[in-house]
């Protein structure tokens, strides 16, 4: 087994988190756990072999190994490592992801919730699937992913999920197209390619449809001023901000606000 398909739509219902030891009774282990996933973050060297299908363990690898899974595990000495043992919800999108990936540049943030986690639980296991659940999203985007049969076709080009949270985060600031393609590690022609071929819109159309949803919800849901808002949502000029809820909203910034002549974004 090379690759499993998870759903996370869903917080995991986790039943066992900590820090595991393999080698004490031997170099070779061999077990399942019939009802449960396995989420495994090494530091050490070994080999797994995954229903016949062999993996390599490094320092920095990942991995997620779906319930009623024979392992085995062969290693050169008593090995530690940090580990999950949990339930996923079969709802949702379906999203294929690689049994054994390295974590590479993610390395340390994944460490962090594991650590996370394991100092959650017994105590607050609640807080320690928060923690497992983000690893998990971290870990279905490590590799450049790709759907499974049953989703919903090609995914984007990873440098695009980069772009659009340099995106999310800085909708208050002067973003550029050169700065976004810069963030994300590709060119500017070829963020403009792939960009579009992922949300069907400009760099420059997404981060003003953005803006203008981020504006929308808090004109409608919070008491934060017009020109705060404005500020918020990086078009700091009032009458820019002004002419874009008209052109985008149908209705100024106070009509939004009371729910008047406005049209969806």
């Amino acid at each position: 087994m090379r690759e499993t398909v998870v759903c996370l739509a869903e917080p995991p219902v986790v039943t066992s988190v900590g820090v595991g030891f393999h080698g004490p009774a031997g170099h070779v282990d061999v077990f399942r756990l019939p009802d449960l996933w396995q989420l495994h973050l090494y530091p050490y060297e070994a080999d797994l072999t995954v229903d016949g299908t062999q993996h390599a363990i490094r320092p920095g690898r990942i991995s997620l190994v779906p319930p009623a899974t024979t392992v085995r595990y062969r290693y050169r000495s008593r090995c530690q490592h940090l580990f999950a043992h949990l339930r996923l919800p079969d709802v949702g999108e379906r999203r294929t992801v690689p049994v054994m990936q390295d974590a590479g540049p993610e390395l340390p943030l994944l460490s962090s919730h594991m650590h996370q986690a394991v100092a959650a639980w017994p105590g607050t296991p609640v807080r320690a699937a928060a923690e497992i659940w983000a690893v998990l999203w971290r870990v279905a985007h490590l590799a450049p992913p790709r759907s499974s049969p049953q989703g919903r076709g090609k995914a984007p080009h990873p440098a695009v999920d980069t772009a659009i949270a340099y995106i999310e985060a800085r909708l208050a600031e002067t973003l550029t197209v050169p700065a976004v393609a810069h963030a994300a590690g590709v060119s500017h022609n070829h963020l403009t390619r792939i960009f579009g071929a992922a949300t069907g819109d400009t760099v420059v159309a997404y981060i003003r449809r953005r803006r203008i949803a981020r504006a929308r919800h808090l004109l409608r849901e919070s008491t934060l001023s017009i020109p705060a808002i404005a500020a918020q949502v990086g078009i700091p000029d009032l009458q820019a901000f002004n002419k874009a809820c008209r052109r985008e909203l149908g209705a100024s910034p106070r009509a939004v606000r009371h729910g008047s002549g406005e049209r969806a974004p």
